[in-house]
């Protein structure tokens, strides 16, 4: 049976990092031959599907964590990170640095991706960790679930954008009832899980090599508005290309431009081509100063990506073993509420795959024609299968990978943390569309 391959390889995986204390890259590259054996790929075929897996994972990821990490190791290094730190203590406080992040994240997060946002926001989070002497988890945990709600809710981020198109639904009406649910639980799931119990247990230290060692005095920070123009720059080019993909003729060659300066790559490409200069000779620091911080940034990220690529390759495996299509023909047939069978297929292929985008698209596609003789809005829909597609974040998601390693958490730790968090996102997400659902009723 497949699920019980799935589940029996995610208990290797585990043992072998926990009790053998493998190496994340390494356990998670002999999990996936294992599978693609057990699962029947063919032997001469499993390198290929490794590569295809590891290669479209970095592929997605490398550009935007590796320019991402450089980018905040400047604001580090140069002292703009402790700046903005320093007035989000002044402006909220000691004890309110957990709200600070979290309406940071949220407006970083409605347009921007979860790990273009991340490697943004992280090292504010970092250098407030430093400045307020508390747990790590304590300010980067908000952080983390606001940008998974925002990502994982709502367009235009991949998955909601990806299905609206199955479901005939209004991208920007699919925006705007998320956004009724979305911030509230974002915002109590963020300011509950800190507190509770076993993750006050854990206290994580920084990363070496991310953030900078050094205490500024007040004359050696830049500016408080240089700082925040270049850590907002690539936020307002992807938010500003965002609106304008929802508002623009689609052939326009304005909007060519505008998406080229918005993909997330090119718009850190950019504010690290700024910082380069406002934070390098503009305030004394020189090039190779500037270079120096790119560098040591970049030697950091090596087993970070490493790890997060071997994540990519055992989701792919999966993928190819063609467990999505055994999901699908299992549940096709369920009598039960459209948006419930939606969020229930896209729950287990997340468990199984890791894949969001794979779960979020499949559970479209099963759930499309039943939706469409219910009445039920479409808009509700595209949220439904939206909020299954983060639920149990685990070994098999790439994601996981990188919170666990950013996070500097064992492997155990990590699932304690965010496998509890995005669980109970789905949860209160599938109640938010079953609400909303009850209020708006039938189309």
């Amino acid at each position: 049976m497949p699920l019980l391959v799935v589940a029996i390889a995610v208990a290797v995986l585990l043992v072998l990092m926990t009790r053998f204390k493998f190496n994340g890259f390494i356990s998670l590259l002999l999990v996936a031959i294992g599978v693609a054996l057990v699962m029947g790929i063919a032997p001469d075929e499993i390198s290929d599907t490794l590569a295809k897996g590891l290669g479209g994972q970095i592929k997605d990821t490398m550009l935007v964590v590796g320019l991402g990490a450089m980018l905040g190791r400047v604001l580090g290094d140069s002292g703009a990170a402790q700046r903005i730190a320093s007035k989000l203590v002044d402006v909220f406080g000691v004890k309110g640095v957990q709200a600070a992040m979290v309406i940071s994240a949220m407006l970083l997060g409605v347009t921007m991706f979860y790990e273009a946002a991340f490697v943004i926001i992280v090292p504010v989070a970092f250098t407030l960790v430093r400045a307020t002497k508390t747990n790590l988890l304590w300010v980067g945990l908000p952080m983390s679930i606001a940008l998974s709600t925002m990502h994982s809710f709502l367009p235009p981020h991949p998955g909601p954008t990806a299905v609206a198109g199955t479901f005939n639904a209004s991208v920007g009406l699919t925006l705007a009832y998320g956004l009724l649910f979305a911030v509230p639980i974002a915002a109590f799931i963020a300011m509950l899980w800190p507190r509770l119990p076993f993750i006050k247990k854990m206290n994580p230290s920084i990363p070496t090599g991310l953030v900078s060692e050094k205490l500024f005095t007040d004359e050696e920070m830049p500016s408080m508005r240089s700082s925040l123009v270049i850590t907002l720059l690539p936020v307002v080019l992807i938010a500003g290309a965002a609106v304008a993909d929802m508002t623009m003729d689609k052939n326009s060659t304005a909007l060519s431009w505008i998406n080229f300066f918005g993909a997330a790559p090119i718009s850190l490409m950019i504010a690290l081509m700024v910082a380069t200069y406002v934070l390098g000779p503009r305030i004394g620091r020189s090039l190779e100063q500037v270079a120096a911080s790119c560098t040591g940034s970049a030697k950091a990220m090596a087993m970070i990506l490493m790890t997060i690529g071997a994540g990519g390759a055992f989701k792919q495996v999966l993928v190819e073993a063609g467990i999505a299509d055994y999901i699908k023909d299992i549940t096709g047939g369920l009598d039960v509420s459209p948006i419930i069978l939606a969020w229930v297929i896209a729950a287990v292929l997340r468990i199984a795959l890791g894949s969001a985008t794979v779960a979020v698209v499949t559970a479209a596609g099963v759930a499309a024609p039943i939706a469409a003789v219910s009445g039920v809005q479409p808009e509700l829909m595209v949220l439904a299968v939206s909020c299954g597609s983060i639920a149990f974040s685990h070994v098999n998601d790439p994601g996981f990978w990188m919170f666990k390693e950013y996070f500097n958490l064992s492997v155990m730790d990590a699932i304690k943390a965010r496998t509890t968090y995005t669980t109970c996102l789905a949860v209160l997400g599938l109640l938010g569309v079953l609400s909303l659902n009850a209020i708006l009723g039938p189309v």
